[in-house]
């Protein structure tokens, strides 16, 4: 039996957030938020820590700076129980990247310095610990600068010795949606964009229309819906799932949450009904706490939220 159920190859990095500030921001003038959070961030380390606290076996790699940013992030992705001995630690000038998150009623700014983000190569990736595992996932295409010409061929390498593949490209800053993602298309088994995502790749306004092209080149395409859910299409089937209705704190790492609890049922073989719903209440948990992380690490809150909204299986061995 492979040891990790899931192995994950990307950033690392902690998330500020700052809450209650205007809607408006003027240049020049010194703002006061009302409350802050130092949390885990980034897309790839949400998803370890999410699966590994839903009871998955996690393998996580990455390229973090020697500092305490680096160190901060490495301990609390640790605590959650994901295996972080690959972490590779660079010594200075690199430096750990960082998030700040700027909440409005009206949407968030969201501000990054890539810093190691945008350093990791497949040099600094342990293959043979990456194949020690089932399925790999890999999030934040765009951020991760350096990686990004060698994904196929990480992607062909980890294929050819017997996992599945899953891809969350997130956001593309430049919104070019290029570099390569096409040709990288051939490896996946699991895609799982939002909606925008979606049809940005397509370069079209229409989701359906979207999703279609897409299912023509990946076996199984998940848009992530927002409020309204999520769906799944497999060939010609098409399932769809409503969002679960909770009072947020923040849609931080919701995504990201959603993507962790879809591919724990994934990868014991539940059916698409099954493993939307799973991510919908993953999802719907990130919410309920600051940042992408703190409902899962709160135990007492999970477990409340799991006996009032279900509860996602714990993996089988």
């Amino acid at each position: 039996m492979p040891r990790f159920d899931v192995t994950i190859a990307g950033e690392l990095n902690l998330d500020l957030i700052l809450y209650g500030l205007p809607e408006e921001m003027p240049v020049e003038r010194e703002l006061l938020a009302e409350r802050m959070v130092l949390t885990l961030g980034s897309s790839s380390a949400i998803v370890a820590h999410n699966l590994a606290s839903l009871g998955s076996r996690v393998g996580f790699q990455s390229r973090i700076g020697d500092d305490q940013l680096g160190q901060m992030a490495l301990e609390r992705l640790g605590r959650a129980g994901v295996d972080v001995s690959r972490v590779r630690r660079i010594p200075a000038p690199t430096q750990t990247g960082i998030t700040v998150i700027l909440p409005h009623t009206s949407g968030r700014n969201i501000l990054t310095y890539a810093g190691s983000i945008a350093e990791l190569t497949l040099s600094d990736l342990d293959l043979k610990s990456l194949s020690d595992s089932r399925h790999l996932h890999l999030s934040s295409y765009y951020l991760q600068k350096a990686l990004q010409p060698q994904v196929g061929k990480l992607f062909r390498e980890l294929k050819a010795a017997g996992l599945t593949i899953s891809l969350d490209t997130n956001d593309d800053p430049e919104d070019r949606w290029e570099g390569g993602l096409r040709d990288v298309f051939a490896d996946v088994d699991v895609f799982l964009p939002n909606s925008r995502e979606a049809c940005r790749i397509v370069g079209t306004q229409d989701l359906e229309l979207a999703v279609n092209r897409l299912a023509e080149l990946i076996p199984l395409v998940v848009v992530k819906l927002g409020p309204e859910g999520a769906m799944a299409q497999r060939g010609k089937e098409k399932v769809v799932s409503p969002a679960i209705r909770v009072t947020a704190v923040d849609p931080v790492g919701a995504g990201d949450s959603f993507d962790a609890g879809f591919l724990h049922q994934y990868l014991q073989g539940a059916d698409l009904a099954t493993c939307l719903a799973a991510g919908n209440l993953a999802g719907a948990l990130s919410t309920t706490g600051p940042g992408g992380t703190e409902a899962f690490r709160d135990s007492a809150h999970r477990e409340r939220f799991f006996r009032e909204h279900g509860r996602i299986p714990a993996s089988a061995d």
